[in-house]
């Protein structure tokens, strides 16, 4: 009788939580777009903040700390588009010390400054392309990297465990040439920097090609999957070797053995470092201004050019990275946690 009243209200306990951190989460999301409203986004991201340190018991779940975070976010939005309406747009009955302030804001050298740097020909334009430009490269150099990446993982891993098994023959042979090659690879790769991979790539092999995107997405692309290739076979080589005899025992080959038990096993772990891989390459694209092609830091070295002004493009350069990289951390520390979640279960 006892246990079952114990069962009872654990089960209830656990449907409570899981309840708070559903609204936690409903008005973290319902707070971004209610942000255009001042006052209703403001109040949708206190409530979900709030909720989040009062309960205590949700500290650790997912679904709150992105309710959490969306309802900070929100409150940094209201707080700017705020400050924005107050300074640009007018308002019936403003008292005289807001109108003096604003024309003292306006002769500032701040805004000056920004208004050269940003507003005048439209210069914020740089870098709003340039952002796009750096996020196609990296979104197609990170898909390329762990196709490279896998590839070249199984292929050292597999040479590593089937070295003793295989004995001679066109097969070991022909394994042992892709592994020396990938080896090679990873020399080369991992010996040299980047920006004189993306160089000798861009002026040496495709002298004759104008596609700066698609060179820079094959420089960055292979030179993130000589990175990947050892985040991954890592990860593989990490996994028990009885679960390849289990995976025999089963009467599966190496090959279903790897497909259906190692490598799911193995990605589960490497994920966050892939990720991390992932923000590691956003900054890297920074140097693709070496073969001119316009992305986020030669975007703001184009306005630097242009006003002779190099703090205000620049600083706002490195406040967006800054940014990115924060916002991709975070998500990273979510997945961490939930991997290391469902460990314990």
């Amino acid at each position: 009788m006892e246990k079952t009243i114990e069962s009872s209200s654990t089960e209830l306990i656990i449907r409570k939580r899981k309840k708070t951190c559903s609204l936690i989460l409903f008005f973290g999301i319902l707070s971004i777009p209610s942000s255009a409203f001042p006052v209703l986004g403001f109040t949708f991201g206190i409530i979900a903040i709030c909720m989040f340190a009062k309960n205590k018991s949700v500290r650790n779940n997912i679904m709150a700390d992105i309710g959490k975070t969306l309802g900070i976010i929100s409150l940094f939005i209201n707080f700017i588009y705020t400050e924005i309406m107050l300074l640009f747009f007018p308002f019936p009955n403003m008292p005289g010390w807001f109108i003096e302030f604003r024309k003292e804001f306006f002769a500032s050298d701040f805004w000056i400054d920004f208004e050269n740097n940003f507003i005048t020909d439209q210069r914020y334009t740089y870098i709003y392309k340039g952002l796009l430009t750096t996020f196609q490269v990296t979104v197609f150099a990170a898909l390329l990297g762990i196709g490279l990446g896998v590839i070249v993982a199984l292929v050292r891993s597999s040479y590593e465990n089937l070295k003793d098994e295989l004995h001679g023959g066109l097969g070991k042979g022909l394994l042992f040439l892709f592994y020396k090659l990938c080896g090679i690879y990873l020399t080369v790769i991992r010996g040299t920097p980047v920006v004189v991979q993306l160089m000798i790539i861009y002026f040496v092999i495709f002298a004759s090609s104008n596609n700066k995107v698609l060179v820079a997405v094959l420089a960055f692309g292979i030179n993130s999957g000589a990175y990947v290739a050892e985040i991954i076979r890592g990860g593989i080589m990490s996994i028990d070797k009885g679960q390849f005899e289990a995976g025999r025992s089963l009467g599966f080959g190496y090959v279903r053995t790897m497909t259906l038990i190692i490598i799911p096993q193995a990605f589960k772990t490497v994920l966050p470092s892939l990720a991390n891989e992932f923000i590691v390459l956003i900054k890297e694209t920074s140097v693709s201004g070496y073969i001119g092609l316009q992305e986020l830091t030669k975007g703001g070295d184009i306005i630097r050019s242009r006003t002779y002004s190099a703090f205000m493009p620049l600083i706002a350069v490195a406040l967006i990275y800054l940014v990115i990289v924060m916002f991709f951390s975070w998500l990273v520390s979510i997945l961490e946690r939930g991997l290391k979640k469902n460990e314990r279960k």
